[in-house]
């Protein structure tokens, strides 16, 4: 853990050193051509990067809780932006598939550069558990059958979130994204851990504490990553989900919280991935390379530390204090946006 840390820091440090430009909230042109049209404060991006590293493996949300940073650090601005020219700037431009086009707004980049920066999050899980995805990789290739069987276990669990989440993404950009959705799944989700933490107290966990991930049926795997499926829902918490399907498969906190992380690699990857492909380029011209890679360093430093903390804590007193914190935040939210 401290190798891990120290790696982090000083790629961090390294990252941070050439970062000191000025802060533009909702910017109106292009000074230079090469210039982003905006650029993230260093503090906006060094939060951004806390609250996704704390939150990604927390079963909170991180999704969540970077909608409502985002709204207070005042980056959901809908605006068309407009380059030096007076032109507007597309994300889409207008075509016969979209005639009226997709502008390109400080929303659009601010929203995939809270997806992008879980590099940061799949950076520290890699590092923190590079054995077992070794041990993955070695399965893969013939020579680890425990790893062939996790590897397969992760896939199958995968699978669900992938469709749903390609099908349904549209829709839940365009309906989810906001304050009152979150709400109202930190509670749902609060009331689904209180329930899983008292099925697990009352029943007889299945198996043992020396059995590994390998050890899950594909049944029980596939189960898991239906659960996750609902955690597309902004405020669920993927995490979360993948823990409550791990306490229903059998598993303890550790492990249920290590199949999480590992999952969560996955996900994450492939989350990232088709976002950057999708609207990288534009959020590179509106905020530009230097803080998208700091906040993705900060999201890895505070990611590793959580899932530090966090496998140490469920060992000892599982899930029922992240359910009370959901619905103490749930109610706060309210008070503050709505009354």
């Amino acid at each position: 853990m401290r190798k891990t840390l120290l790696f982090l820091a000083a790629w961090l440090g390294f990252s941070a050193g050439a970062l000191a430009q000025p802060k533009a909230r909702v910017p109106e042109i292009i000074v230079p051509a090469a210039a982003p049209v905006a650029e993230l404060s260093i503090s906006d991006a060094i939060i951004l990067g806390v609250v996704e590293g704390v939150t990604e493996f927390l079963p909170i949300s991180s999704t969540g809780h970077l909608i409502i940073v985002t709204r207070v650090l005042r980056l959901e601005s809908d605006r068309p932006l407009v380059g030096r020219d007076g032109r507007p700037l597309w994300f889409r431009p207008p075509s016969a598939k979209h005639p009226a086009g997709q502008p390109l707004t400080l929303k659009l980049a601010a929203d995939t550069f809270n997806v992008v920066i879980q590099f940061g999050a799949i950076a520290a899980v890699a590092l923190l558990y590079w054995t077992q995805l070794v041990s993955m990789l070695l399965g893969v290739l013939g020579r680890d059958p425990a790893g062939l069987k996790l590897f397969g276990n992760v896939v199958v669990a995968f699978l669900p979130v992938a469709v749903v989440g390609l099908l349904a993404k549209d829709w839940i950009d365009a309906h989810l994204f906001s304050v009152g959705p979150v709400i109202a799944a930190q509670v749902a989700g609060a009331g689904l851990m209180l329930f899983a933490e008292r099925w697990r107290r009352r029943h007889i966990v299945l198996k043992p504490d020396d059995a590994g991930l390998s050890d899950l049926a594909p049944h029980q795997a596939a189960g898991i990553g239906l659960l996750q499926c609902l955690a597309i829902w902004p405020g669920t918490s993927r995490s979360m989900m993948v823990m409550v399907g791990g306490y229903f498969a059998g598993l303890n906190p550790r492990r249920a919280a290590e199949f999480s992380f590992l999952l969560g690699f996955v996900t994450l990857s492939g989350a990232t991935v088709v976002k950057s492909y999708r609207s990288g380029a534009a959020m590179i011209e509106v905020f530009g390379w230097p803080h998208v890679l700091l906040g993705g360093v900060v999201a890895a430093v505070t990611a590793a530390v959580c899932v530090h903390f966090l496998v140490g804590w469920l060992t000892r007193h599982g899930l029922a204090v992240f359910a009370y914190y959901r619905l103490a935040l749930a109610a706060l939210l309210a008070g503050w946006f709505y009354l």
